[in-house]
Order: structure tokens, then sequence, then C-alpha cells
């Protein structure tokens, strides 16, 4: 049996606590073996045998961690990314994955210089909600697409308190914060589009960052995909809706697993990962005679122990990572465009 993923968190914050050290200890293939905490020390309450470092150069000099996971703020992401290649660990790196894509670059040339693997974390690809999605359009159900839109609400009119969300400096704002998720689920679904639009609001008071934004991507065959962020929408819109020539399908979001993980429902447990009953998408088609017909597409059960699995395999056996090089540079031109 192949040896477990001795692995280095660099941040616990809400990233570590809730979307990578659970994961990491529910899955056999890796060990949960070192955490940075600067300040705090409050991993091993819940970690009683992980080792808690002061400093990124502190764990990377672990000869014993093999893979490091770069969960601080994005204009970090790119110089602990580069350190961990040089010291010769694995890297997987939490959206954004860089601010620029000659950084992104740069950090493919050099883990493929050190024979190393620098993979990107995009959980929602394992979002329930997403993958019902996912269901309806393999499905044919909805004919030759039209138009998509896809969006997050949030209503937050004050400033925040993260100093690297709220202040002027590279992948701060709106945009950087939500604008991979979605444009990661766009990609998966669609690929990468022909040309785009991009367009930034600043509303709340005092704001230093984009409280709002929009990216309009044009497809081939007239596809018109519309992805949404705003800080001020007091009544969170559908979040997924999608019109094709035979049928529209519109879902909320639920973001189960995130509210899971919030409330201490961890990864191993049964419950995990399963949608309430009252969370579904509406598929709409209309029969040659005219009459809408008008179906519940309920979601299956999912995991972000599947981005872990994805890892692992990539990491043990080499086999091709969902998210690739080429995703992610779309992704980063898009947004630094």
């Amino acid at each position: 049996m192949k040896k477990t993923i001795k692995t280095g968190v660099l941040s616990y914050g809400m990233s570590g606590k809730l979307f990578q050290c659970p994961f990491l200890n529910e899955h056999a293939g890796f060990e949960l073996y070192a955490i940075v905490e600067r300040s705090k020390k409050e991993a091993h309450i819940i970690y009683p045998k992980i080792i808690s470092y002061i400093s990124v150069d502190e764990i990377l000099l672990d000869p014993e961690v093999e893979l490091i996971i770069v969960n601080t703020p994005t204009n970090t992401h790119f110089e602990f990314a580069l350190k961990a290649i040089h010291a010769n660990k694995h890297v997987l790196v939490e959206k954004a994955f860089t601010v620029t894509s000659s950084q992104a670059k740069k950090l493919f040339r050099e883990a493929k210089k050190n024979n190393i693997f620098i993979l990107p974390y995009q959980n929602r690809r394992y979002d329930s909600d997403f993958l019902s999605v996912k269901k309806v359009l393999d499905s044919g159900n909805l004919g030759k697409l039209v138009e998509v839109h896809f969006r997050y609400d949030r209503y937050r009119y004050g400033i925040g308190p993260k100093v690297a969300k709220e202040t002027e400096i590279p992948g701060s704002g709106l945009l950087y914060d939500l604008g991979p998720h979605l444009l990661d689920m766009v990609i998966a679904l669609f690929g990468k589009p022909i040309s785009w639009y991009k367009s930034l609001g600043y509303f709340r008071p005092k704001t230093k960052v984009d409280d709002y934004a929009q990216i309009h991507l044009i497809y081939p065959n007239q596809l018109q995909v519309f992805i949404t962020m705003s800080m001020l929408v007091t009544e969170a819109q559908p979040s997924f809706v999608l019109h094709g020539t035979k049928g529209s399908f519109i879902r909320d979001r639920s973001d189960i697993q995130e509210k899971q993980l919030l409330e201490g429902i961890l990864p191993g447990n049964p419950t995990y990962g399963i949608e309430d009953t009252d969370k579904y998408g509406t598929l709409t088609t209309i029969s040659s005679d005219g009459i809408k017909n008008h179906q519940k597409i309920t979601s299956d059960r999912s995991t972000y122990i599947h981005v872990f699995e994805d890892v692992y395999q990539t990491i043990r056996a080499g086999k091709p990572y969902p998210v690739s090089e080429e995703d992610i540079l779309k992704q980063l031109e898009i947004l630094e465009s």
C-alpha cells in the first residue's frame, strides 16, 4: 500500500478549519501533519498530534512534509507556492490561484522543472447544486443552450474586518474572491470562451474594493453566459439559470456542505453532503402541443473529499488532475483583464 501523504497547511483560518483540515483528517491517503499558526495555537484542540509552526519558512524546512496547502490571502499565493516548490513540496493552492496569469505560468514552469505537482483547489466542482446543473445539461433536455446565468448574492453593506479582502491590494475585492468559483464552474461545463466583457462596481460607502462584478462570456454557437457577484442583494436570486431551445432549468444555491461544516457536521458523518428535501431545481420543458412540464431535479449527495481524492490520485498514481493548467490560466486571464 502506498504511504500516506504527510501534509502541511499554511493557515488555520476559515479555509483551514472548514475546507482543508477535516478532509485531510478523513481521507486515508493523507496525514494532517503540520500547520502554521502565527499567534493563536488552536489546531491541537481538534488534532492533538498536529505540529504547529510559527512561520511558512519553518514548515517548509520539515523534511517529513510532502504536500503544502497554500490557503493564505491571494496576494501571498505566488510567493509561498514558489517557496514550497523550491523546497521540493507538492502544492495545493486555494483560489484565486495567483493574482496574474504570468505568476501562474512561472509556478507551473518551476513545478515541472522540479518534478513537483502544483494543483488548484476548486472545491465548488463538487457542490451538489452544481452537479445537478451538470446532470441536466448532460441529459440534453434543454436542447441547444441559448443563455446561462450563474451568480453569488450576499448582503454586506458594511466594510468587513478582513484586510486582505477589503484593502486595495492585488487580489482583493469581490471579483477575485468569488469570481474563481463561478469562472471555474463555467469553464468546467462549457470550456473556454471566445471573448468576454467585464463590469465592476463600488457601491458601499468608503469601499476600497469592488463589491459588484459581472462578466459576460461569449461562446461558439451564440451561447451567452453571464456570471454575477454582488454584496448588495437582500433577496438572493436563483444561482443557476439556464435557457435552451427545449427548456429551462432554474436552481437556488444550497451550499449545504459549507453550512454543515460551520455547524460541526464533519465529512465522515453519514448525513454530510445530503441536501435538505426542499432544495431542488426545476426543469421546465414544453411538449409539442405547447403544454409546460415542470420536473423537480433533486441533488445527489456530494462531498469535497473528492478534491482530496483527485489530489491523491495525481500525486500517487499520476492521474490527470480535473482542473487543468489551461483552465486556471484562462480563469486568471479573464480576472486580470
